[in-house]
């Protein structure tokens, strides 16, 4: 007869089978126990602070979103970080001492699944489905927004209308020549006009600019200009509007200044850049100025921090209010007034209203008597415009802003600084000596902060940006900005004049700054692209870095290390070409950059250059000596790591004969048109013509490695770029 044993429990009547058995599963809960000790004693000893690093899942899980390809990836990262969650409170429910790391693990996979989810969602909401190709078309559609670019010799709309072919409302944007607008055409008018409409434009080369990305979160379908006469149908109705104040404010500070510095101060005060030069504005960014030029943090904090410093003084001269109501909050209900006052004035763009939230947010704890600059205040603010704008995090804007908090507030609660900011016993000039140095090393460390997220959006970088921003900085906080605001309540009395004397020097001398600082010989060093690997390193250990508070934020100093090794080992593409093909450019191991064609775009030419980290005017093929070019193709040989790459490329959309073009195919490596070839043109290892780059967006070759790289590879199955693969 057979024996058997009972379930679970192996055959055999000595003790240490059973016992091996039963105690297995007590094994396994002992590793996991010790495991868990470790973990708690390490959080505990660090102090570990869970609040910022909610913040940290919430972006990593709208990260996600936009890195991983398709739907059942997007759910099963969210299904993963449920699973975190559940396996969390699981091991140690019921487990007080374990109670930190169950609660830390719990939160980060809750927020992981709720920042993915969340921009999914809004990208379905928000999302505009672009028009399928160019065409010309007429529109009579509502103006939604309206925007002066006198500098450019335009004014830019956006409408609202119904496309009667696909019966379905749209919006896009239009440029309008000045000397086509018609003052009638405001927010509100109903206008009639045609229009040479495009897709939003996607990324013209791996690593570029992707406006198809911010047209679909903007809900924009097309851009286009406006050909020949705009008809106005209707007017536009006269209520509240800001946008009519915000026109007005920056006229008046137009006629009582003149040149560049009315174009800044009329920007500072209702936040219209569009009169800003060109040559300005390419000067500002090259010393690292930029950022003084939009409604940002900056000047959101400065009109609050007036606002609050004036109410708390003034409030504290009538001593009746004074002793019976809590100065702080007095302080603070009017810093917030004053700071949702200016950003509606200045036209609430996202960054405005990012910098408001954050500048309420520390004004809150200001009347709660609590730390107003802490890292918990800092997450709770990038909390709140991730939850509202969730693709803001992959702007430059939001990781420019919150990047820079962070390194101000990390860097002044360190003990080193908070020792040497101390007060003491010393003269006022030392006092003065110490705030200078501490003021020089904040700009250090917000640039190093900052250059990552600068090199892998912008591909350059400044080298003198943080010795400008010591004074610049300084010298539109407390000296522009506030006789700017002086100077417009002066002229309500007509005595405005000599306020406007000094927002004219003050600006005068900023602008003498920015161009100073960008003539300077290698002010700006043009860099490739940052491979997505590497930032995430820099991003990795910066956040490292910044949310530690004990000797364990060294380590943070590790991913730099190894992305900055990465990125200085990072190969340059030796071949650059545009998704219509008609743009390539050549790395031809000199310090100019060959081209196909002579482009009229500045667009064009700038993203060919920034992509190879190259600067200076390129050079056409059909000027190179070593290139053979005819009215139809160009010819050149390259040689890279001992092999020689036979380039044949497309000029002209002239009828070929298939038998010579077949031939000339068949000597070449790669082959690259902005048409369709035949089947019979078989190059030896690349044809990029039409077809292909209709599928994979513009390349990026890499001949040492014998690799290339598009643009599709990430965008996956995203709404900009879905509607360009169906």
């Amino acid at each position: 007869m057979a024996t058997h044993s009972a379930p679970g429990v192996p055959m055999g009547d000595g003790p240490d089978n059973g016992n091996v058995a039963v105690q297995r599963p007590w094994r396994s809960r002992a590793r996991l126990s010790s495991v868990g000790d470790a973990a708690e004693r390490l959080l505990g000893a660090n102090g570990f602070d869970r609040a910022p690093w909610l913040t940290v899942a919430l972006a990593c899980g709208i990260a996600s979103w936009f890195l991983l390809d398709s739907p059942w990836q997007w759910c099963a990262a969210i299904g993963a970080a449920l699973l975190v969650v559940v396996a969390a409170n699981a091991v140690w429910k019921g487990r007080e001492e374990r109670s930190n790391l169950r609660l830390a693990a719990s939160g980060l996979g809750i927020c992981f699944a709720i920042g993915l989810s969340l921009v999914w969602v809004r990208s379905e909401i928000a999302g505009a489905e672009p028009i399928d190709r160019p065409r010309v078309e007429t529109i009579e559609g509502r103006i939604l927004e309206r925007e002066e670019q006198p500098a450019r010799e335009r004014v830019r709309v956006i409408l609202a209308y119904r496309d009667a072919s696909y019966g379905i409302a749209r919006k896009v944007r239009i440029n309008i020549p000045l000397e086509s607008d018609v003052p009638a055409a405001s927010e509100g008018a109903v206008v009639r006009l045609r229009a040479r409409l495009m897709p939003p434009a996607a990324p013209m080369l791996p690593g570029g600019y992707d406006f198809a990305r911010t047209a679909w979160f903007d809900g924009l379908s097309a851009t286009g200009s406006l050909i020949g006469e705009m008809e106005v149908i209707e007017q536009g109705q006269a209520g509240s509007r800001i946008a009519p104040l915000q026109r007005g404010l920056s006229s008046h500070v137009r006629e009582r200044l003149d040149g560049s510095p009315a174009a800044i101060a009329a920007a500072f005060a209702s936040g219209d850049r569009g009169a800003i030069a060109e040559a300005d504005e390419e000067a500002m960014r090259d010393a690292g100025l930029t950022h003084l030029l939009s409604i940002s943090g900056l000047h959101v904090s400065a009109v609050i921090a007036a606002a609050y410093l004036l109410a708390l003084k003034l409030v504290g001269l009538f001593p009746w209010i004074a002793l019976r109501v809590r100065l702080p909050l007095v302080a603070a209900s009017v810093g917030a007034l004053a700071g949702i006052g200016y950003t509606l004035l200045t036209g609430a763009e996202v960054p405005t209203v990012r910098s408001c939230i954050g500048a309420l947010l520390v004004l809150a704890a200001l009347a709660l008597g609590r730390e107003p600059l802490s890292m918990r205040m800092v997450a709770a603010a990038a909390f709140a415009v991730l939850l509202a704008w969730p693709e803001a995090l992959v702007g430059p804007s939001f990781q420019m802003s919150f990047a820079a908090v962070l390194a101000i507030v990390a860097l002044h609660n360190s003990g080193p600084v908070k020792a040497f900011l101390a007060p003491r016993e010393e003269s006022w000039a030392s006092r003065l000596g110490r705030r200078a140095i501490m003021l020089l090393v904040t700009g250090l460390v917000i640039e190093i902060a900052l250059m990552p997220i600068v090199l892998f959006h912008f591909h350059r970088a400044g080298v003198y940006g943080a010795f400008a921003n010591v004074v610049a900085i300084p010298l539109v906080t407390f000296v522009a900005m506030p006789a700017l605001a002086v100077a417009l309540t002066l002229d309500l009395v007509g005595l405005g004049a000599p306020a406007w004397w000094i927002v004219d020097n003050s600006l005068e001398l900023l602008l003498a700054i920015a161009h100073f600082t960008a003539e300077q010989p290698g002010s700006v060093k043009l860099m490739p692209e940052m491979p997505l690997y590497v930032f995430a390193l820099f991003v990795a250990g910066s956040l490292w870095l910044a949310l530690w508070q004990s000797r364990m934020r060294l380590l943070g100093f590790l991913p730099w290390l190894i992305g900055l090794a990465a990125f200085l080992v990072s190969p340059t593409p030796d071949v650059l070409v545009s998704g219509d093909g008609r743009h390539v450019g050549i790395v031809s191991g000199g310090e100019r950059l060959l081209v196909l064609r002579e482009s009229r775009s500045d667009y064009a030419k700038d993203n060919l250059l920034e992509l190879a980290g190259m600067d200076g005017e390129p050079v056409p093929l059909a000027q190179w000596p070593d290139a053979q070019c005819s009215r139809d193709f160009c010819v050149l040989a390259i040689e890279r790591e001992g092999r020689n790459w036979s380039l044949l490329m497309a000029r002209s959309r002239e009828r070929i004969e298939e038998r010579a073009l077949a031939a000339a195919c068949e000597r070449s490596d790669i082959v690259i048109a902005d048409r369709y070839l035949p089947r019979s043109c078989r190059p030896r290892w690349l044809k990029a013509d039409r077809n292909f780059l209709d599928r994979t967006g513009g390349l990026a070759i890499d001949l040492s490695n014998e690799e290339f790289r598009t643009v599709a590879e990430g965008q996956g199955q995203h709404g900009w770029w879905r509607g360009r693969t169906d």
